[in-house]
């Protein structure tokens, strides 16, 4: 068994800001599958399906994003998965606007719902899709305050393209194929527009 995970903030206010992307690519990951994200457990939102012959639980934490690794814990003990077989899909402002970066594990990268998964888990050995959004613009501006906003109207297609690219990159991932989805996917975007 597999479990998938998308992080992001519950709630109609954080709906298609930045830190949700994670919750964005794993909407996408279910709509390929014919399954909506919408049963109740774990205290996530959460859907069940096949990936090839994997059976995969997929994940939307309620927990709100710093305390997303009690949701993934909880089901992780649940089902028996062990941390290899949990992948993560996340926001970077280290990386520019649709950008994908495939690890098979590591540090939380100083983000937050990274670091809570790690800590519930006792592992930083899970794979992971990081998603770019990338950093904010003015040296001034408070990061959280960039990670809650939106995306440019001019990166909306970009965006929308790099979660197809997600979504496909995590359906190689459960069927073993991660070295192929990092060929594939591991790809840097140059360009630099300005998020406002």
């Amino acid at each position: 068994m597999f479990i998938i995970v998308g992080l992001g903030n519950p709630g109609r206010e954080y709906e298609q800001t930045r830190h949700n992307i994670g919750f964005i690519a794993i909407n996408a990951v279910a709509e390929n599958h014919g399954v909506k994200i919408d049963h109740l457990k774990f205290n996530a939102l959460t859907a069940t399906c096949m990936i090839g012959t994997e059976k995969v639980l997929l994940m939307k934490p309620q927990t709100y994003m710093n305390l997303s690794g009690e949701a993934v814990g909880e089901a992780a003990r649940f089902y028996k998965v062990p941390p290899e077989n949990i992948l993560v899909i996340s926001d970077d402002v280290n990386l520019a606007p649709g950008t994908l970066r495939i690890r098979r594990k590591g540090s939380a990268g100083g983000h937050n719902g990274l670091k809570s998964i790690i800590s519930h888990l006792g592992s930083d050995g899970f794979p992971r899709i990081k998603i770019g959004v990338g950093d904010k613009v003015h040296p001034d501006e408070d990061l959280a305050d960039h990670v809650l906003g939106k995306f440019a109207r001019e990166d909306i297609d970009l965006m929308n393209e790099t979660i197809k690219k997600a979504a496909a990159a995590a359906d190689l991932i459960v069927q073993g194929e991660t070295a192929e989805a990092m060929n594939l996917y591991n790809t840097k975007n140059k360009l630099k527009t300005p998020l406002i």
